[in-house]
């Protein structure tokens, strides 16, 4: 009799589990897909409004004269700086918001001994690109300063002779190295990465 029930109840624990696992599949999806659409919508704030001043710096100008704005600086430079802050607390509050929503309990390191050097390696090399551009540049060169009515010299050498866009490729570089150390191998470590990639290389082409 007990195997006669063992035989029977076993089709139905597996197919249980097939259920189960199927579930919890599809409502991981699910999740990434919801954290996807907010990120996107968050971090998309700084392109659109990079790609407005590039293309509209007159009109960039006029908003920062009023009254609101004023205060944030005296050139629409500084105004730009002061978003460059807004944007990347955004940026850093989205980043960690994921990786705390898909850590189970304390958000730790999730890669393996190589994938936590490359991703520590690239980390580096992108924070120090950017902030070759930002020595190279200052910050009249890096917050578009050529459209806001300044004189910014064309720069060639290190580290725009290596790369393009040195400041999206490190700002991108560094982005995949944060997610494949803090997540990696989860299956949602490459999607903000993918995300982010995709909005530089939007900006390369509509600011360059």
């Amino acid at each position: 009799m007990y195997y006669r029930f063992m035989a029977l109840a076993k089709p139905t624990c597996y197919g249980y589990v097939v259920e189960l696992c199927s579930f919890t599949q599809r409502w991981v999806i699910i999740m990434i897909l919801q954290a996807l659409l907010i990120s996107a919508l968050l971090l998309a704030i700084e392109r659109v409004v990079y790609i407005w001043v590039w293309h509209r710096p007159d009109s960039f100008r006029v908003l920062c004269r009023k009254p609101g704005f004023r205060q944030l600086g005296d050139e629409p430079v500084d105004v730009l700086h002061k978003f460059f802050y807004v944007f990347k607390a955004i940026q850093i509050s989205v980043f960690a918001g994921w990786i705390l929503v898909f850590s189970e309990g304390v958000p730790l390191p999730t890669a393996g001994p190589v994938a936590l050097i490359l991703g520590i390696v690239l980390m580096v090399a992108g924070q120090f690109l950017n902030m070759s551009v930002f020595q190279r540049l200052g910050k009249v060169g890096v917050f578009y300063g050529n459209k806001l009515g300044h004189e910014v010299p064309w720069v060639q050498g290190f580290p725009f002779s290596v790369v393009p866009h040195p400041q999206y490729t490190g700002t991108a570089i560094s982005i995949w190295g944060l997610f494949l150390v803090m997540r990696y191998p989860n299956p949602d470590w490459i999607v903000l990465p993918i995300l982010q990639t995709v909005y530089y290389l939007i900006a390369m082409r509509y600011e360059g």
